[in-house]
């Protein structure tokens, strides 16, 4: 009897570890909150900054991919004035991101974090980054993952507004190279990446290079009342984009 009352008086076990989802569901909220405490408690953000930067080439992808998300509340907490003075350590480390080679998760947070950089530095400024930004979007627009393919539509359209005199010809040349994903993503299965890549369509409109060939062999065959039917069916966006280069 009384080894009985000592059993149902013992406090039920603690658990030694949460399910993995779970754990990391926490920490990322962890992560979240404790950079805003950071930044309102007004540590210096060059301290912040560091900190972030060793653990963003941590070989634990699980600690990079936090990284990275600190990096973003960094971009979206800290001042202007701030962010644009730390803006090639950014960019080194969410450069570096996007070529991570076993995460997506660790990709995703460096393109999104990337879009709010360059909105707030203006696309001032990036030298040989735009190069490397560029070439690397271009791979992950036909991503397997869904919010990866979202983000670097986004923030391709944003690479359209601030590419300039300086990068002009070399971004004209990556528009035109990425005319079939351009295409291919406008009826996308995920609605919101179809959304982005018709906005990013529009966006690079003005790099599209006229085609010298035709599409067609003759008047008689544009005038094909048949054609005309199947043109029919096409995404606005699309017959936008065949004007533009004057297939049509």
């Amino acid at each position: 009897m009384e080894q009985t009352q000592r059993v149902l008086s013992q406090p039920p076990p603690i658990p030694t570890s949460q399910p993995k989802k779970k754990r990391t569901s926490v920490q990322s909220i962890f992560s979240k909150v404790s950079w805003k405490l950071r930044l309102q408690k007004r540590e210096p953000l060059k301290n912040v900054v560091f900190i972030l930067a060793e653990r963003a080439r941590d070989p634990n992808a699980e600690k990079r991919h936090l990284a990275m998300r600190g990096l973003g509340t960094l971009a979206r907490e800290a001042p202007d004035k701030q962010v644009r003075r730390y803006k090639k350590v950014f960019l080194d480390l969410l450069v570096h991101g996007l070529y991570d080679p076993v995460s997506s998760e660790v990709i995703h947070e460096s393109v999104k974090t990337l879009t709010i950089m360059l909105g707030k530095i203006q696309g001032q400024g990036l030298g040989s980054f735009f190069i490397d930004i560029t070439l690397q979007t271009r791979t992950l627009l036909d991503d397997e993952n869904d919010n990866v393919r979202y983000s670097a539509f986004v923030l391709f359209g944003q690479l359209a507004a601030f590419a300039g005199r300086k990068w002009k010809k070399f971004f004209t040349h990556q528009v035109n190279q990425t005319q079939d994903s351009l295409l291919t993503h406008l009826q996308d299965k995920s609605p919101q990446v179809a959304k982005a890549c018709k906005m990013t369509v529009r966006a690079c409109v003005p790099y599209l290079k006229p085609r010298r060939e035709q599409c067609f062999q003759s008047e008689e065959d544009q005038r094909n009342p048949r054609l005309s039917r199947q043109l029919s069916h096409y995404h606005p966006e699309v017959l936008l984009f065949l004007y533009a280069n004057k297939i049509l």
